[in-house]
């Protein structure tokens, strides 16, 4: 069994924010896969599909990204899920708007979600896709940046397509393995 968990911050308020982007690749995973992602558990929304054989946990944790740890970890603890069939597909302001990053792991690089999922799981061993969001014009305007809606149309022809090429680079690892991935969407470029 695989989880893919995109991070994000539930409610209105917050959809279509770049923080989002990461539930918005696991709606275009669960649209894919024929699913939806309406049971409320673990203190998230989660959705269960199988693909190529292989049983998908989806998972958006409702409890805001600096605690999506919490969410993760029930999960994980309940399903049994080992490291190594763990996926979280999130933002990051250090990639360029429209990059996506495949990694099998790694620290948070300063993310307050991947933090609490780090301290949660006691481990950063496991796979991690993040989609570039930019950074902020005003230099010390990070929170309005990441909670600020992806409404300006050059920043959505740029990031829209790395969600969605997110999303095919979590099936991708489920069907093949990371290094597959990686070599195909590291360099994937708008």
């Amino acid at each position: 069994m695989y989880l893919i968990c995109g991070l994000g911050n539930p409610g209105k308020k917050y959809e279509e924010t770049r923080h989002n982007v990461g539930f918005m690749a696991i709606d275009i995973i669960s649209q894919k896969l024929g699913t939806t992602i309406n049971k409320v558990k673990f203190k998230g929304l989660i959705g269960d599909a199988n693909y190529n054989g292989k049983k998908i946990l989806l998972l958006k944790p409702q409890t805001y990204m600096n605690l999506s740890g919490q969410s993760v970890v029930d999960v994980v603890n309940f399903y049994k899920i080992p490291l190594e069939k763990i996926l979280l597909i999130y933002d990051d302001m250090d990639l360029p708007e429209g990059k996506i990053r495949v990694r099998p792991r790694g620290g948070s690089g300063g993310h307050k979600g991947m933090e609490s999922v780090i301290y949660h799981l006691s481990s950063e061993e496991f796979c991690r896709i993040r989609i570039g969001i930019g950074k902020p014009e005003e230099k010390h305007d990070t929170v309005g940046h990441v909670l600020g809606k992806i409404d300006n149309l050059d920043e959505q022809k740029k990031i829209l397509p790395a969600i969605k090429a997110a999303s095919e680079a979590a099936l991708t690892i489920i069907e093949y393995d990371v290094e597959t991935a990686m070599n195909k969407y590291n360099n994937f470029e708008i």
